[in-house]
C-alpha cells in the first residue's frame, strides 16, 4: 500500500478501534503523549462526538479500510474567550511514520480547521529528542512560541514541550 493510495476523510465510529490501537502504543511505549493510561473505544466515541458537536475536525488516513493515521483539532482551554482557538493531535501507526501521512493529515486538519473559522491553531510537542513533529508543523507555516521545561513526568524522566502556533485568520470578529 502506498501513500498516494490514502484518503483522508472524517473519523467515524467504526474507525475507533483503529485509533484506540495506535493511541494504546503512544501512550505505553512513548513520551509523546503525557496520558497514561489508554483511552477506551467507548472514551474515543466521546470524543469524536464531542469534536463533531462542536465542529471541529476528527480526520483518519484510510489505506484500503485500514486506519493508518489519525488527527483531530480540539479545544485549546475551556474558556469562552478561547473558542475560537484549538490544539491539534496526529498520531500514525507504527510503521507509518516518514511517508508523508503525517503531511497529509495536518494539511488536511489546517484546512478544515480554517473552513471551520478557527483563527489559531496549537501544536504541544512533547521534546522527544527528535525533531519530525517541528519540522512536520514548520512545513506548515507554524512558528515557535515558547518551550515549557520540564512539565510532563512518564517512563522514569522529565519532558519538556515545545510550543507552536500557526494563525489562520486575522479579520475575525468573535
Amino acid at each position: 500500500m502506498t501513500l498516494h493510495e490514502a484518503v483522508i476523510r472524517p473519523a467515524v465510529p467504526a474507525d475507533l478501534n483503529a485509533v484506540a490501537e495506535i493511541f494504546t502504543y503512544y501512550v505505553s511505549q512513548t513520551v509523546i503523549t503525557f496520558e497514561q493510561t489508554p483511552p477506551t473505544v467507548a472514551e474515543w466515541r466521546r470524543r469524536l462526538d464531542d469534536l463533531a458537536g462542536r465542529g471541529l475536525p476528527f480526520l483518519v488516513a484510510d489505506l484500503d479500510g485500514d486506519v493508518a493515521g489519525y488527527a483531530y483539532a480540539s479545544p485549546w482551554r475551556p474558556k469562552p474567550a478561547y473558542r475560537h482557538t484549538v490544539e491539534d493531535s496526529i498520531y500514525l501507526a507504527p510503521g507509518w511514520t516518514g511517508r508523508g501521512l503525517g503531511s497529509a493529515l495536518l494539511g488536511a486538519l489546517v484546512d478544515r480547521c480554517a473552513q471551520a473559522n478557527l483563527r489559531q491553531v496549537i501544536a504541544v510537542i512533547a521534546d522527544t529528542g527528535s525533531d519530525a513533529s517541528t519540522a512536520l508543523h514548520k512545513r506548515f507555516g507554524f512558528t515557535h512560541v515558547g518551550r515549557l521545561t520540564g512539565v510532563g513526568y512518564k517512563h522514569g524522566r522529565w519532558i519538556d514541550t515545545v510550543l507552536m502556533q500557526r494563525t489562520l485568520a486575522t479579520d475575525q470578529n468573535g
